[in-house]
């Protein structure tokens, strides 16, 4: 029988020491907390965005990083295999928009105990691992607690460094350097972002409104939905998906601008814009937006277009009105920085993905040493899709791993 040592007791590593043990090996789970799955827990806003019930290439299409990496680990554990998993644990689940997959309790804790029951037959130590050991090519074992265990592999899940108080604090980064493997510089991925302007909108909310993200003029993401004006600058669906683009260049670089009527291409709006100028002919100029504009950013859209906010609206010139149209067509937003990797939702970089294999998730440096989910160089937009990259590459890990 061989011996696997799980290292994190999140979302992979319950997967990957779940399995192995199903398949006949003798597993060791090491949590350093006290509690598993901390940060499933927290997920969804505690709803837990389990998956995504979508088919597998069009969730390659959502993985931003090394998407082609991960086709061994989908084919072998789908999201529909996910979906079943938790279903026959007792998980009664539900499809909401975007294909985004949660329990019909909106519970996270539901997805926590399926998993837990899942490895529950596995040894578990709460101890922090210090380190992993290795003879030549091959892995000997783990250090916990001052105990050394020896094992046949070990299966590193020990997650990202975003949000650290569940535990997630690069360990599997430093075990792999270690063993001579190469960690892929570390940033945010799926984080708000401060930005320059100060609107002074903090807790205003965009609904259906495209978000455009161009570097050096080539455009880099578009996207319809929703976003949100932060204290520091701007959050919410459509901004977290565009900071997981924001890879090549420093934050600053690049620009966005929001189409605030993506509904209406810019003659439409302007046939729009005079008719409520026809209905508010002869009120100041402030005072003749609200009916296209949530109140909140009529200022700033005054401010921007350099019009006299007390000009009265008959007396607007057609130059003026397009300069209006244009602004609404492309709010410019100017981002300065993500915020600190500990608030983003994953991390971006990490172990490469040229030094595993894909098929099985082991390193090609040393034999016996696999690696899933966050800890790997690859990264998906929200949705589901990180918490079953996750699981499809424990999944895949665990069962070469018993081999």
């Amino acid at each position: 029988m061989k011996k696997i040592a799980v290292i994190g007791g999140g979302a992979a590593g319950l997967m990957a020491a779940g399995t192995a043990y199903k398949k006949g090996a003798d597993v060791i789970l090491f949590e350093k907390n006290k509690k598993l799955g901390r940060k499933i827990a927290i997920t969804g806003k505690g709803r837990c965005n389990v998956t995504n019930a979508c088919p597998e290439n069009e969730f390659l299409l959502n993985v931003v990083t090394n998407s082609r990496f991960l086709y061994s680990a989908i084919n072998a554990f789908s999201t529909y295999d996910t979906m079943s998993f938790f279903e026959e644990k007792g998980v009664k689940l539900k499809v909401e928009r975007g294909n985004r997959v949660f329990p019909v309790s909106d519970r996270s804790y539901d997805i926590v105990d399926a998993l837990g029951s899942y490895a529950s037959k596995v040894k578990i130590i709460h101890e922090k691992v210090t380190s992993v050991s290795a003879s030549g090519e091959k892995v000997t074992g783990v250090t916990a607690g001052g105990e050394f265990y020896p094992v046949d592999a070990v299966i590193i899940c020990t997650g990202g460094m975003s949000y650290p108080l569940t535990g997630s604090d690069g360990d599997g980064y430093r075990f792999a350097e270690k063993l001579g493997h190469t960690v892929i510089p570390l940033r945010p991925a799926l984080v708000s972002i401060d930005t320059f302007d100060g609107y002074d909108l903090a807790g205003l909310s965009l609904k259906n409104v495209t978000l455009n993200l161009t570097l050096n003029g080539k455009k880099v993401y578009s996207e319809l939905g929703e976003m949100l004006f932060t204290h520091t600058g701007i959050s919410g669906p459509l901004v977290l998906s565009a900071s997981s683009y924001m890879s090549k260049a420093a934050v600053s670089d690049y620009k966005i601008s929001i189409d605030l009527k993506p509904g209406l291409d810019k003659s439409a709006l302007d046939r729009r814009i005079l008719l409520d100028f026809e209905k508010y002919s002869h009120k100041n100029f402030d005072n003749s937006l609200g009916d296209l504009l949530p109140i909140r950013l009529i200022p700033v859209i005054i401010k921007n277009s350099k019009i006299d906010e007390k000009k009265k609206v008959y007396q607007i010139t057609r130059e003026e009105r397009l300069r209006i149209c244009e602004l609404l067509k492309n709010f410019p937003v100017l981002p300065k920085k993500f915020r600190p990797i500990e608030e983003a939702i994953v991390t971006s970089g990490g172990i490469s993905v040229k030094e595993i294999d894909p098929r099985t998730m082991e390193s090609k440096k040393i034999s016996g040493l696999y690696f899933a989910g966050e800890v790997i160089d690859v990264d998906a937009l929200t949705g589901g899709f990180n918490l079953q990259i996750a699981f499809s590459t424990a999944f895949l890990a665990a069962t070469n791993a018993v081999k």
